[in-house]
């Protein structure tokens, strides 16, 4: 926005947060602010990418203010993505990649798949009302935490743990976590307060729907159910991370022609995090997977003068400790409180790693310019 503004003539200054935009114009003894309320929403890949090309075009002349108003007003009002259905198939696709990738055995994919099915008919149905889409994470928590149970009950033997963690795979707030510590990295103090503070809000919503769909799915099984997963073979894991990243793309709505690109991000990313893991650990192997990642994203940026966003967050989304994050919270709610604590460290220790990763691939090979 600072660049689009010295572009058109004209003197502004910005502030971002989360829920609200502060907005001057003017020089500072005849400033004209306003501030704009604004909802949190869903990352837009496709939106993002043509924003991206839009604000490029206006700032390098090649468009001036008026047609970018109404090039501005197209996209935005445009309606993206995939068909519902289709939708609602790729939280299936993304649970089961994500059940084989936790260990899972075709038992726990096929549980998981169809958590995610219902959780995406879930998203499809509660998302045309806003109170409803605030009861959207419990609600759904609830329903796969009750489903894997009896799942487990059904199909036994299945690891109810891995089922539910990766029937919930989507809604796991790691990105928002990642950010926020990036963003008070950077001195953005109250953004990254108010990131981290609702990232640990979804964490205690998943928490408190998780131990009540677990008394429900109790109620039709009648007893705890606990059993190890037959792990599938290691080539198992690498199809999961083909068919991940092309979920993930679709409810991202990217475009067609960047998913070859996140398929790419993702392998990218999580063959760097497991040579890091074997290098330095599992918690510090992120680092090497998000500076990888970033770099390569950067790279991408460049060469073919695109957000750098577009394989960055898919390819991050393999990397956030979310999953890390529900069990240091199933782990207070077994009352096991130094468990707990010290999963709650290695959460916040992979996500330094991942934004001291990131802010490196920024030194390495410094991202898009959008004036050069």
């Amino acid at each position: 926005m600072d660049q689009v503004t010295r572009r058109i003539g004209l003197e502004g200054q910005f502030f971002s947060l989360p829920t609200g935009i502060f907005l001057s114009f003017g020089a500072p003894e005849e400033q004209r602010s306003t501030l704009m309320r604004v909802e949190p929403s869903h990352v837009d890949l496709g939106k993002l990418a043509l924003l991206s090309e839009l604000t490029g075009q206006v700032i390098k002349g090649e468009l001036d203010a008026e047609g970018g108003n109404l090039r501005l007003d197209q996209i935005t009002s445009a309606r993206g993505g995939c068909p519902p259905l289709a939708t609602v198939l790729c939280y299936g696709l993304a649970s089961s990649a994500a059940s084989t990738l936790f260990g899972g055995g075709w038992r726990e994919i096929a549980v998981s798949a169809f958590i995610g099915v219902v959780l995406g008919l879930f998203a499809l149905l509660l998302g045309r009302s806003e109170d409803a889409s605030r009861l959207s994470v419990p609600l759904s928590a609830l329903a796969a935490s009750a489903l894997a149970t009896i799942g487990g009950r059904l199909l036994s033997p299945v690891s109810v743990y891995i089922a539910t963690l990766a029937g919930l795979i989507v809604l796991f707030p790691g990105l928002t976590f990642t950010i926020a510590i990036r963003d008070l990295a950077t001195r953005n103090l109250v953004s990254g307060t108010a990131q981290l503070t609702g990232a640990a809000l979804v964490f205690l919503e998943l928490g408190f729907g998780v131990a009540l769909g677990s008394q429900v799915g109790r109620f039709f099984t009648g007893a705890h159910l606990s059993a190890q997963a037959d792990t599938l073979p290691g080539w198992s894991q690498w199809i999961a991370l083909l068919v991940s990243p092309v979920a993930f793309a679709v409810l991202l709505k990217a475009r067609t022609r960047d998913i070859g690109w996140i398929v790419l991000a993702g392998i990218v990313s999580f063959a760097g995090a497991r040579e890091g893991a074997a290098l330095l650990g599992p918690e510090l192997g992120g680092f090497i997977g998000a500076l990888v990642l970033g770099v390569g994203s950067n790279l991408y940026g460049r060469l073919l003068d695109r957000s750098s966003m577009v394989p960055l967050v898919p390819g991050l989304l393999i990397l956030v400790p979310g999953t890390v994050g529900f069990g240091s919270l199933s782990k207070f709610l077994e009352s096991d409180v130094v468990s707990g604590v010290a999963t709650a460290f290695k959460m916040a220790l992979i996500a330094v790693a991942l934004v001291t990763g990131l802010l490196l691939s920024n030194l390495v090979f410094p991202p898009r310019r959008t004036l050069r």
